[in-house]
């Protein structure tokens, strides 16, 4: 693995990390922005070149997810992601950064606010879930019309995309099965008014993420911001990331500072509000 300081377009490698062989890659300059993928994801299933431009974008491999094989005797767990997390950072040498996170990885991503506040600069999750399913899941857009299993259909790109690139492809149900137990019930208020850094909450208005969870979740932190994107599901990263990363882009590159946002009483001022 290159040295991240020498500014390399395209690195992968893998790391000690908590018990496992961690694969992770890194495209672009700049600096580090880890991307977290959603539960089946993993390095290279997608790319995003607009934020390789200006950040040294580094993809992982969670545990039994791509490249990086799972722990037998070691549940999945959104508090474990991070932790995984962590240990790249320092693996690779880094203090502080920015992180993006997608639907189970955007949890991760907040999840590292929380408990390493120390290591994150901004957060910009999408599709991500912050409380328990009765609150943050639409249940109309969850029904199957019959009981899903590894094999069924609704799972055909991710089981598809995992035999290409997984150590043991075999290994699909048990990975599978373990993605399914697992049980995220969300932050608690006191947790979420903790979180220091700026975090971007987008959401598309036809996700299984309910749009007034991300509202609701979006008060209670006190640096976040909401983005709504419209006529986008939970895949719109993967289908059409056109419609959501030139908002990332924005919330990651716009100054700390900014002018206020007017409001009726003080009117629009050119360079004073906005």
């Amino acid at each position: 693995m290159t040295a991240l300081s020498e500014r390399t377009t395209t690195a992968t490698g893998y790391a000690a990390v908590n018990g496992l062989d961690m694969y992770y890659e890194v495209d672009g300059t700049g600096d580090p922005l880890i991307y977290i993928p959603p539960a089946f994801g993993f390095a290279g299933q997608k790319s995003f070149p607009t934020l390789a431009q200006r950040h040294a974008v580094i993809t992982v491999d969670l545990q039994g997810h791509g490249r990086t094989a799972d722990i037998a005797e070691r549940p999945l767990s959104i508090e474990q992601y991070a932790e995984d997390v962590v240990g790249l950072l320092r693996h690779l040498g880094i203090t502080k950064a920015d992180i993006f996170g997608e639907s189970f990885g955007g949890s991760a991503a907040v999840m590292l606010a929380v408990r390493h506040p120390e290591l994150v600069g901004r957060v910009a999750t999408y599709g991500a879930t912050f409380g328990p399913p009765a609150l943050a899941h639409n249940p109309a857009m969850l029904r199957f019309d019959a009981p899903p299993t590894p094999w069924s259909h609704d799972i055909q790109f991710q089981r598809e995309s995992y035999a290409r690139v997984a150590p043991d492809p075999d290994h699909w149900p048990t990975l599978w099965e373990k993605v399914a137990r697992v049980q995220w019930n969300g932050f608690s208020r006191d947790e979420l008014a903790s979180i220091t850094a700026p975090v971007l909450i987008a959401v598309g208005d036809r996700d299984f993420v309910r749009v007034e969870h991300a509202l609701d979740i979006s008060r209670l932190i006190p640096n976040a911001e909401l983005a709504v994107i419209p006529d986008a599901g939970h895949f719109a990263l993967i289908s059409e990331p056109e419609r959501v990363i030139p908002v990332v882009e924005h919330f990651l590159r716009k100054p700390a500072e900014r002018p206020p946002v007017a409001t009726a009483g003080m009117g629009y001022h050119p360079g004073k509000t906005r």
